[in-house]
């Protein structure tokens, strides 16, 4: 029997306006626990008969029939160097929903729904050895939870290129703007990638910030420097350790040095929670990832004349 994960919308509206998201902890073989962003999550299944064909990547256990459509089940354990869950009968089912597409991932046990604060999340020491596949990592009850980048995980089963329509690339060319730099924030190394490819395509000049804390310092160093270094635009990743979209743009529009920078919230998270968000919080534009040519028209608008 599938089990809802989510009750209402409201609870989790309220957490994310105060750079806190709710995570669901699972495992994946030992006592590790790793986590999710509940808005991510569909579902959580036992693991259903699954179906392979010999073409599907290594890391993809198989597809199965979730609700009239066929998706693929990544087998998260073997993609994180845990024993692979594929033929575990006892494994579980996450369903997600994220970057405008549906997957499952086979994980060891699911555990529970927990309140995160975003201030006390941090990038992982490499010393825990799970590379750009953990994007953050903070502490509960003494306990170490890592914050799996299931968007890299995707990524490297499904890598899409970043394409750009001519059509899209002639107006960047032809568009005439005061400012042609932005900020770039992202805890994501694939994100961070695709993204600066797509503002290089653009010929716009990009600096990087890894979250909303460094982004923030990057942003107030810029304000006192030389004019010709300040950047116009502001695009960020929402879900982020340290500090989220949502806070780094509160933070922008209470500082009198920055409140006239735009700002375009761009998430792997879509629906109309963002879209209330994105008001409340005053950013200018929210954008669903990854469609590169409606955050390329999107930008090129928002950027000064």
């Amino acid at each position: 029997m599938a089990r809802p994960l989510l009750d209402t919308v409201e609870t989790f509206t309220r957490l994310a306006g105060h750079n806190r998201v709710a995570m669901l902890l699972f495992r994946l073989g030992d006592r590790q626990a790793f986590g999710i962003n509940v808005f991510k999550v569909r579902e959580v299944l036992r693991r259903p008969k699954l179906e392979r064909m010999p073409s599907m990547h290594d890391l993809v256990a198989g597809s199965f029939d979730y609700r009239g459509n066929t998706i693929p089940v990544i087998d998260l354990a073997a993609a994180m160097g845990y024993p692979p869950m594929a033929s575990v009968d006892t494994a579980h089912l996450i369903v997600t929903e994220f970057n405008r597409s549906v997957q499952g991932f086979l994980v060891s046990d699911v555990d529970r729904i927990v309140h995160v604060d975003g201030a006390q999340m941090a990038a992982p020491p490499p010393a825990l050895g799970y590379g750009s596949r953990v994007n953050a990592v903070t502490r509960m009850d003494g306990d170490l939870i890592a914050i799996v980048d299931v968007e890299q995980v995707l990524a490297s089963v499904d890598p899409r290129a970043v394409e750009i329509s001519e059509r899209v690339q002639q107006a960047a060319h032809l568009q005439i703007a005061s400012n042609r730099r932005l900020l770039l924030v992202d805890d994501s190394l694939v994100a961070r990638t695709q993204l600066v490819d797509l503002f290089r395509k653009l010929d716009l000049e990009c600096t990087v910030a890894k979250d909303g804390s460094e982004a923030l310092q990057c942003l107030r160093n810029l304000a006192t420097g030389p004019e010709s270094e300040r950047v116009a635009l502001v695009v960020s990743d929402i879900e982020m350790p340290s500090m989220d979209g949502y806070a780094l743009t509160r933070a922008i529009r209470e500082d009198p040095q920055l409140r006239h920078l735009k700002v375009l919230l761009h998430s792997s998270l879509s629906g109309v929670f963002n879209e209330a968000m994105v008001a409340r919080v005053g950013a200018d534009r929210f954008i669903a990832k990854f469609q590169p040519d409606v955050l390329a028209t999107a930008v090129l608008e928002l950027l000064p004349g």
